[in-house]
């Protein structure tokens, strides 16, 4: 078999990082690492390719060349799927589907040939033994939650590292908490599955072998959630082997914010090499974070949670929302203020969506108040639900939010608060992790410091940071690189005022 794994392209948006990632001469964020793992997974002596339309264009050729076309891809892709599924059918191309978006949603895909669904350590080996002898279904789907012992080493081999941001992998599936607007639980359950330790150190050194050195993407939706086997075992490791390779990699991680409960936990992460993770914070209202169940979130000083993390030496970058039935016009101010006040440099704000298969979908098709299905985009001015708060107002204000925290004066007093307040360990890296800020730097002086209006605070910012804090120079280079970046994606937003 000659098998092609595509993945979609990703629009424009707040995570796709299309107008930063010129800056430091990379094609695209993540590698696909859902394709890459099935890729894995099918027999060894099948010729494969894999083609990121997020890296590089699909010709007909390539399509023709394969016998079968593997596609995956989040919501947020269907655009450039529905593309990708009219090629192979004019073309006369057999294609094989899965992942979140087919899972979620597969009566809208029926022009796919072979739907594989769910997670496919269950459904791709019943689908490849049924394709051998010529009889494989239209569907395969199941509900069975597999261990994560079973899991191969992604094909590494079948990408250039040299194209991403950052290399990825997988140690859990699964979250323990039941935020009502959230589809995690309803693609992976409420009980995290853990890859063994030996397993997940083994993707690391498949990593370090191919030549890469930066940053790693620990794509997990809630690393921490099963806390015991981090302490215990998982971290332990992974700082004994960060130092007999010198400190190849910086991860990255998602996390829930009763991280900043457990020091223990948030020292051994940053032994281990954390150095950034993101937090659902949601909103400064108790009354909205009760409203979507949000219970972690509750009783708390959130500042002060963001603080002791940062205070450890992890970047804490975090999602919002508004929206809530409880929000009172009065949220826009609140959400600008505690953003402005927590040193959050990278804060997703995003209108409320109701994404299928989760708890809020179901109650607001109950109450007969959804509109349209998700885009996938947690940043884009559409409602797919009809809100309690005038809807005009509703994203009048959103709109006000972004504006806010990314125009550049309030963009970089946020970035020196959380130079305040980021107290990261002096670990010398391998070689090759600061060359890229070199040519950020070179080509960040020119667009954002003559070109960009708002050169003046991209100036203050620099002589400041080279004052005070000269170790994170890098880090304000990359910062201002985002913050042209997101204020680009808010100003280039298309306002949907017909749609809502």
């Amino acid at each position: 078999m000659k098998i092609l794994l595509l993945y979609p392209q990703y629009p424009v948006s707040f995570w796709s990082f299309q107008y930063a990632l010129p800056f430091i001469n990379k094609k695209a964020a993540h590698p696909p690492l859902g394709l890459l793992t099935v890729a894995a997974m099918l027999p060894a002596d099948w010729d494969k390719r894999l083609i990121d339309l997020n890296a590089k264009k699909v010709a007909d050729d390539d399509l023709q060349w394969a016998d079968y076309v593997f596609i995956s891809a989040m919501n947020i892709q269907k655009p450039s799927v529905k593309e990708i599924l009219n090629r192979c059918q004019a073309l006369g191309v057999k294609t094989v589907a899965g992942g979140p978006l087919f899972t979620m949603e597969p009566e809208h895909f029926p022009e796919v040939d072979h739907l594989v669904l769910g997670e496919a350590e269950v459904t791709l080996p019943p689908f490849l033994a049924d394709l051998e002898q010529g009889r494989a279904r239209h569907v395969y789907n199941t509900d069975e939650r597999p261990p994560m012992t079973c899991t191969p080493v992604p094909a590494w081999n079948l990408l250039n590292p040299k194209d991403y941001v950052c290399m990825s992998v997988q140690y859990s599936r699964g979250c323990p908490y039941d935020c009502e607007f959230c589809d995690i639980t309803s693609l992976y359950g409420h009980k995290p599955r853990l890859k063994d330790t030996r397993q997940f150190i083994k993707e690391l050194d498949a990593i370090y072998d191919i030549g890469y050195r930066g940053t790693v993407f620990v794509v997990d939706d809630n690393f921490i959630g099963n806390k015991q086997q981090l302490k215990n075992d998982v971290l332990p490791t992974m700082i004994a082997w960060m130092e007999l390779h010198k400190h190849p990699f910086a991860f990255i991680t998602e996390a829930s914010i009763n991280l900043a409960d457990d020091q223990t936990l948030m020292d051994l992460m940053r032994q281990a090499g954390f150095s950034h993770v993101f937090i659902g914070i949601e909103t400064p209202s108790e009354e909205g974070l009760k409203e979507c169940n949000k219970f972690n979130n509750v009783n708390r000083n959130l500042i002060d949670s963001v603080r002791k993390i940062q205070n450890i030496g992890m970047e804490v970058s975090a999602g919002f929302i508004v929206g809530f039935d409880s929000d009172t016009p009065s949220i826009f101010e609140r959400q600008i203020s505690f953003i402005q006040q927590s040193g959050i440099v990278t804060a997703m704000v995003g209108l409320l969506s109701a994404p299928r298969g989760t708890r809020l979908f179901k109650r607001l098709e109950d109450e007969k108040r959804l509109l349209s299905e998700f885009t996938g985009n947690n940043t884009d001015f559409s409602l797919n639900f009809i809100p309690k708060m005038n809807p005009q107002k509703l994203v009048e204000g959103y709109q006000k939010i972004v504006t806010t925290i990314y125009e550049p004066r309030a963009f970089y007093e946020r970035v020196f608060k959380f130079f305040n307040e980021f107290k990261p360990p002096r670990i010398k890296r391998a070689d090759g992790f600061h060359l890229v800020y070199i040519k950020a730097l070179i080509q960040a002086m020119f667009y954002l410091g003559i070109l960009n209006r708002g050169r003046r605070y991209y100036w203050k910012l620099l002589a400041k940071t080279m004052f005070r804090y000269p170790r994170f120079l890098p880090e304000a280079v990359i910062f201002s690189v985002y913050g042209y970046h997101f204020r680009k994606i808010f100003r280039d937003m298309p306002r949907l005022e017909g749609d809502i």
